[in-house]
């Protein structure tokens, strides 16, 4: 972490260089800073300075919850106006912020909202300290596996071995921690220090990958033992619950973790965060538990109560999940599962792509396409024949999550297909060397020029420095130069073909290229799948690529829409989800690599979007949140539309609000996120109440 001054106005910016995030917090005068001790916050923190002020004021209304220094909660100041607290020694900890964030001082103290921030006043001046957390974390290390599936089963029992807590509190992202990697090698090993932690958990399954590859994330939340049995069961002490259940082996599972996940967060409001979580107050009512005396109980006591609640009387509370991942059932994907279960992705094991039959039929995509041409548009393919691909490209079975990811061979249609080389370049990822987020936009065709507005769609966020550069009609040198740059990312917008990509002198195959070091991509060509993976294998973590023709209008509006919802904090996949909902063909478009990479952080923490409908003279608003690597599931917030001290856990339309006009108008000043009204994408500094 790293603290300086500010040179536009008094204050000081916290940057974060591994995750590439910036906050800042302003003074009345310019802070004399001073590197302060990490002792003191009561949560762990990487760095901390010191500094004499008579208060600090919190850009963008932020949250806050007032500490004593013992941890007790005095207030959840989520609103406030005149708020005055007596003389204590207080931590205050700044919630969504894009780092842990906490300042401790002793004082009084007097806290107000203003028209965009908040204000903390002291009783003259006092030294305040700032601390913060990074949330990057690196997993402890790696275990070394034999193709033999027992072997499989050892490793995945010690995933839980980085929980930082095995009670209810690590349904916090922050208190989990990664797990160890996975290797293939000629025999098992564990460092030094990867032990599972004593729960008393034990998954009993049957040696087979099919079995074991779908707990992988339900044994990393329970630091559960995978131990070989008959029938797949739950076993903790005298109790035992059967993973057959209703749709079979792998449903089971899943609705496993979500139930125990889910009532963990609940139980947790007796712990840390005592607030007055919208979950619980929806949920108690309906279930005969007491969540008091839960929070005080180990875990292997708490299984048993969870599950004697009916997942169908909690299934309508539960938070909607954002993942659902396909692994194929081989000893080459093993080492994906680790980085699936600390994401707790819902796991199914399909079979291998040469199993399925059914394909997409081209005809419905030709048709839109020929129609597009005949009424004036022109797709972005080399040449006139339409190519759907080879058998590389299959249809998988869909699924109910708002993500959905892939790990095996060949071209998922309509899932992120992941490699095990984008998932290692993750883990070996380091700080960049500059604080500016570099993106090169590059335009290969004149007619397509339409899109390069997007250069400036990049940037457009307070606390995010973005360098930003346009090309145009490159030569193969000049864009395998570009790809070889420490650049984060490159909207590629042109032709691409076998030869690779269309350059004013030739074309650029990605395979020619002795590395890539660009962080993220989008190739918004026809066919660019095959390039987008050889970029990949060569260094990029991920990017966006199609598998099929696109046509030239409905790319640029994707391009577009791209563009803006990872400035705005989004992931690859989750951007690209939300983007082709508003296209009448959008199965082209998948994401390569690890879809999980975000260019920055969300000025919320959690990518947010409003979804509305009118219902006569008022607008009925539902409000979603996209959990990401830093703020995944489990993160609570609050919704600065209803002013209330009432929080959520995010997920996809976590409130619901009914507005008058004028306060559907307050509600589109209060950040710059995506609006979908209907299918269409709209922005929320660009709505006005004549579009609906």
């Amino acid at each position: 972490m790293e603290f300086d001054t500010l040179d536009r106005r008094s204050g000081l910016t916290i940057f974060d260089p591994v995750e590439n995030a910036r906050f800042e917090l302003y003074t009345e005068d310019p802070p004399a800073m001073e590197p302060a001790g990490t002792t003191g916050f009561y949560f762990p923190i990487d760095a901390a300075v010191g500094f004499e002020a008579a208060g600090i004021e919190i850009p963008n209304h932020l949250s806050v919850v007032v500490r004593t220094q013992d941890g007790s909660i005095v207030t959840d100041a989520t609103t406030f106006d005149g708020l005055e607290l007596p003389f204590d020694d207080y931590l205050l900890e700044v919630q969504s912020t894009p780092m842990k964030l906490y300042i401790a001082v002793e004082s009084s103290l007097v806290l107000d909202h203003g028209e965009t921030s908040a204000m903390i006043r002291f009783d003259g001046r006092r030294r305040a300290r700032v601390g913060a957390r990074s949330f990057h974390e690196r997993p402890a290390g790696t275990i070394t596996v034999t193709d033999d599936v027992e072997d499989a089963m050892a490793a995945l029992s010690l995933l839980g071995s980085a929980l930082k807590t095995t009670t209810c509190e690590r349904s916090f992202p922050t208190l989990r921690g990664h797990p160890p990697l996975i290797e293939r090698g000629e025999s098992f090993d564990v460092p030094d220090g990867i032990e599972r932690p004593d729960t008393g958990v034990e998954l009993v399954l049957p040696p087979e990958r099919s079995y074991v590859y779908p707990a992988a994330s339900l044994a990393y939340y329970l630091g559960a033992e995978l131990v070989v049995g008959d029938a797949p069961r739950l076993r903790v002490g005298e109790f035992e619950r059967s993973l057959s259940g209703p749709g079979g082996y792998e449903a089971t599972v899943n609705r496993i973790l979500r139930q125990v996940f889910f009532l963990d967060c609940l139980t947790r409001t007796e712990g840390y965060y005592k607030v007055e979580l919208h979950e619980r107050e929806r949920v108690e009512p309906l279930v005969d538990l007491d969540f008091a005396d839960l929070y005080d109980r180990p875990l292997a006591e708490q299984l048993p109560e969870y599950l004697s609640v009916p997942f169908e009387t909690l299934e309508p509370h539960i938070l909607d999940w954002h993942l659902t991942t396909d692994v194929v059932p081989t000893a080459e994907t093993l080492p994906a599962l680790p980085h699936f279960a600390s994401e707790l992705s819902l796991l199914r094991t399909p079979q291998h792509p040469d199993t399925y039959t059914s394909r997409p039929k081209p005809k419905m995509f030709d048709d839109f396409t020929r129609t597009a041409v005949a009424a004036g548009d022109f797709t972005r393919s080399a040449d006139d024949a339409w190519d759907w691909g080879d058998d590389e490209l299959f249809q998988i079975e869909s699924a109910d999550t708002i993500e959905h990811a892939w790990v095996g061979n060949g071209y998922p249609i309509g899932a992120n297909k992941v490699s095990i080389e984008s998932l290692r370049q993750k883990d070996d990822y380091t700080a960049p060397d500059e604080s500016a987020l570099t993106v090169h936009v590059v335009c290969n065709d004149v007619s397509m020029d339409e899109e390069n507005v997007v250069s400036r769609f990049y940037g457009l966020r307070d606390f995010v420095a973005f360098d930003v550069s346009i090309h145009e009609e490159t030569t193969t040198d000049e864009l395998a130069t570009l790809f070889r740059s420490d650049a984060d990312f490159i909207h590629y917008i042109g032709h691409v073909d076998d030869d690779g990509f269309h350059c004013s002198d030739g074309s650029l195959d990605a395979n020619s290229l002795s590395e890539v070091n660009v962080d993220a991509f989008l190739l918004n060509a026809c066919r660019s799948y095959r390039q987008g993976e050889t970029l990949v294998q060569k260094g990029s973590k991920g990017g966006v690529v199609t598998l099929a023709e696109v046509v030239n209008s409905s790319a640029t509006k994707i391009g577009r829409s791209l563009a803006r919802l990872l400035n705005c904090g989004f992931s690859l996949r989750a951007a690209l989800s939300v983007a082709k909902e508003e296209l009448v063909v959008g199965v082209e478009y998948v994401t390569v690599g690890d879809g999980g990479v975000t260019l920055c952080q969300s000025e919320s923490g959690t990518p947010m979007m409003y979804r509305v409908s009118r219902d006569g003279d008022e607008f009925l608003l539902k409000h979603s949140a996209f959990p990401t690597s830093n703020y995944g599931l489990g993160t609570i917030m609050s919704s600065e539309i209803e002013g209330s001290v009432k929080r959520y856990l995010a997920s996809d339309s976590f409130a619901q609000f009914r507005l008058s006009t004028v306060e559907f108008k307050q509600a589109l000043q209060l950040e710059l996120l995506p609006v979908k009204i209907d299918r269409e994408l709209h922005w929320s500094d660009e709505l006005s109440v004549t579009d609906l």
